[in-house]
């Protein structure tokens, strides 16, 4: 048998904690761990972090891991979740075993429990409801609070309160057993917390057997200590609560005492991942489901193509921490493509067809080539295609419309007039010329085909810079691909009330492409590169010959430009650890694909980013305040206009679904302007930037005087709002002296809230250090 003090694997304080623990013989040298989860909505890739933990440790070290429905909220929680919560956990290769909990299975404990407390003089009902004891008696982190007026009820008298309302005589909110702690102590949350409250609402497991339900707080920990939990590991926000998590082990007595550790929860840039805005956008209808393959959620990991292994690796990379920090989500989706390399065969799909005539080739002629399924030096997963396949070349085909220019820029590598380029597993074609309807625009391209280059093989001395993929005409496929891009534009989408805003227009595009004959035949769940294009997954919509794809990630991270310029004018964050075998993602430091020749011409002209281009190729309205703007301002004040038009003002064109811009390049110059001399924050900006969209005013400085929305930048006139903030939250100012540095950013958004959002936040940060010492 292994020793588990002395196993080979990651190392964090974690594991350290219970490598020694378990050396010391604490309890009997046993690791046993949970995952407990509420069923009141769907895992997402935060929770999965958890579950990497939590399971893991209890197998690195020959343990257990529990898996517990945390079921006492009876008006939130449903059988469809706790299906849903084992679905994924087994999904991402866990097994609980046997060991399936309830908490709802231990009310009748909690109850008996509560009658001990009272009879021990440790607890009492009360009658005050939560919102008079919060505001009159619990008193301020610089004054105590003072006690209940039913604070000294005799034993008897509770007990029979405490019966009565098991027995339901009393309403919702009417009574609740009260913990008797202290109403002076320092930690709020140990001035006689409420234990169990009255809810008169059925329940899914218990059905209306019981209208008395327990507080988190009281029943998490009794449940570890029921199911002999050793490490009780949470994230960082129960920290506060583990005075009264200890309290309440050692109150009722119970004989198996657990330990509670916390590590920082799992932030990704460009993710919102608080259950309630998951729920919110789900009930509004902003995405298709919690399966929506644009959720953070396993089940929209899932349908989206992840698999299981890499998000394990993802969570092995960034490791366990004790400061919150966020990850970037191109961590996330570098480890994805490292895991689905070796398991997705190379086919090829066209999204945006152009027909391709090859006028060398003769009319009626099939000619079928032979094509592997994998690049030479890739070595396929296990149970991955491992064959060719055959590959239908006729007359006509079609290519991406994306892959042609009549006029191609500088550097241009693909198709174009009297250029050459190599189609992937077949000829070595030449542009002749092209066909163009009445308006105009180009329908077909004409080529000539070289028969000595069959496979792609250039002549001797010969050099093909550009390779790009196609499809028979006559044999392809009629193909529903359901491109999928980052639900957010913003890097942290969850900061603001207003998040909705920050949504994606375009995270969802449906395609009707041509594809290779081979993926009529392709089934639910298979998994396939479309080469030049990405991963790509068979939606659970498919059926028989007719195949629905998911892009499940781009080859490359089209992000990257965007991310390297928010990074080049903030300081740097600070980003979990990550393991040494985690190299630095190279694709993840790429430039986007290959621009429109529209496009390019527009980031060669002005430098702006190549997303920004796309955009103004695309929106008419957009590009005719971008185009006024170039005529009239110097370079670095454009690329702000740019950046606002593509990303800022994209997001209210398309919310508000307008037809034209009320302000043209003059006021949005006005708007970067402002934020650039630190007059408004960039929060304030997008307040004014809706309120010019609506028509009734302009000018984004005559907002900004109207409204008074000026940031605070003055010392003098931030620091009563520090100071006040400082006095009211005395037990949070205390953690940070004795040494929990990560508090620091939650002062910052408690003087931010309480300056309406005015105060200038590198100001209130460096005050903040000032005062604190």
């Amino acid at each position: 048998m292994s020793d588990p003090t002395h196993h080979e694997g990651p190392s964090d304080f974690i594991r350290e904690m219970i490598r020694s623990d378990v050396a010391a013989g604490k309890h009997g040298g046993k690791v046993v761990t949970r995952f407990p989860p509420e069923p009141n909505g769907f895992l997402h890739i935060g929770h999965a972090k958890a579950i990497c933990i939590d399971f893991g440790v209890a197998k690195e070290f020959g343990g257990r891991c529990h898996l517990r429905m945390d079921d006492t909220n009876p008006t939130t929680e449903d059988v469809s979740y706790v299906e849903a919560i084992q679905r994924d956990v087994k999904w991402l290769g866990f097994d609980w075993g046997e060991h399936m909990y309830y908490a709802s299975d231990y009310f009748e404990r909690f109850y008996e429990l509560a009658e001990k407390l009272i009879r021990l003089e440790r607890a009492y009902v009360c009658d005050l409801t939560e919102d008079d004891f919060s505001q009159n008696y619990r008193g301020t982190i610089t004054e105590a609070g003072k006690e209940s007026p039913y604070r000294k009820r005799t034993i008897e008298e509770n007990l029979d309160l405490l019966r009565r309302m098991r027995k339901g005589e009393f309403k919702d909110g009417e009574k609740v057993l009260r913990a008797r702690i202290d109403m002076a102590s320092p930690n709020m949350k140990l001035r006689d917390p409420p234990l169990i409250r009255i809810k008169h609402a059925h329940h899914y497991r218990t059905n209306d057997d019981w209208c008395l339900y327990p507080l988190y707080d009281y029943a998490h920990c009794l449940e570890d200590s029921f199911e002999g939990v050793t490490h009780s590991l949470c994230t960082l926000e129960f920290v506060s609560a583990r005075e009264l998590y200890d309290w309440v082990i050692k109150a009722t007595e119970v004989p198996h005492v657990p330990k509670q550790t916390e590590f920082a929860r799992l932030n990704l840039t460009y993710t919102v991942m608080s259950k309630r805005r998951l729920l919110q956008l789900v009930e509004g209808k902003y995405v298709g489901g919690w399966d929506d393959p644009r959720m953070p959620t396993i089940a929209g990991l899932r349908r989206r193509g992840y698999t299981p292994e890499a998000i394990r690796e993802f969570c092995a990379r960034i490791g366990v921490a004790k400061n919150i920090s966020t990850v970037d989500v191109a961590l996330l989706e570098h480890t994805l493509r490292e895991d689905l390399d070796a398991r997705s065969p190379r086919v090829m799909a066209v999204l945006k067809p152009l027909k391709v005539i090859v006028e060398s080739f003769a009319e009626n002629e099939t000619e079928e080539l032979d094509a592997p399924y994998w690049p030479a030096g890739t070595e396929p997963a296990a149970g991955a295609k491992t064959s060719s396949r055959k590959l239908p070349f006729t007359r006509e085909i079609y290519i991406e419309r994306d892959d042609f220019a009549e006029e191609p820029p500088k550097g241009w590598h693909r198709l174009a007039p009297g250029q050459k380029v190599r189609l992937r597993h077949a000829y070595i074609v030449t542009c002749t010329g092209v066909e163009k309807d009445d308006k105009g625009e180009i329908v077909a391209v004409r080529v000539t085909h070289d028969a000595g280059t069959r496979g792609g093989v250039a002549p001797a001395g010969k050099r093909i810079e550009g390779t790009i993929h196609w499809v028979s005409a006559k044999h392809a496929n009629d193909l529903e691909v359901r491109v999928y891009d980052r639900l957010f534009v913003s890097e942290n989408p969850g900061e603001s009330e207003e998040w909705l805003k920050d949504l994606n227009p375009h995270s969802l595009s449906v395609v009707h492409a041509k594809a290779e004959p081979s993926l009529a035949s392709a089934r639910e769940g298979e998994r396939f590169q479309f080469e030049r294009l990405g991963f790509f997954f068979a939606d659970s919509d498919s059926k028989a010959g007719a195949p629905v794809f998911n892009r499940t990630v781009a080859l490359k991270d089209g992000w990257a430009k965007v991310a390297a310029k928010t990074d080049a004018k903030a300081p740097a964050s600070k980003t979990e650890p990550q393991a040494k075998k985690a190299p630095k993602p190279a694709q993840a430091s790429s430039a986007p694909a290959e621009l429109s020749p529209e496009a390019q011409a527009l980031v060669t002209a002005h430098g702006i980013e190549g997303h920004e281009a796309r955009v103004f190729v695309q929106e008419p309205i957009l590009r005719a305040v971008f185009d006024e703007a170039a005529t009239t301002l110097d370079k670095d004040t454009l690329k702000g206009v740019a950046s606002l038009l593509a990303n800022d003002v994209l997001g209210e064109l398309r919310s508000r679904k307008l037809e034209a811009l009320s302000f043209g390049a003059k006021e949005a110059a006005e708007l970067v302007g402002l934020v650039s001399a630190g007059t408004i924050s960039t929060k304030q900006a997008k307040d004014v930037l809706a309120e010019m969209v609506t028509g009734k005013e302009r000018s984004p400085r005559a907002i900004v005087e109207a409204r008074g929305m000026k940031q605070i930048a003055s010392a003098d006139a931030l620091g009563p709002v520090v100071d006040s903030v400082l006095a009211e939250n005395g037990d949070v100012v205390a953690r940070y002296k004795a040494g929990n540095a990560n508090v620091l950013g939650a002062l910052v958004g408690m003087i931010m809230k309480a300056s309406k959002g005015q105060a200038n936040p590198k100001l209130v940060t460096d005050l903040l250090k000032q005062k604190l010492g």
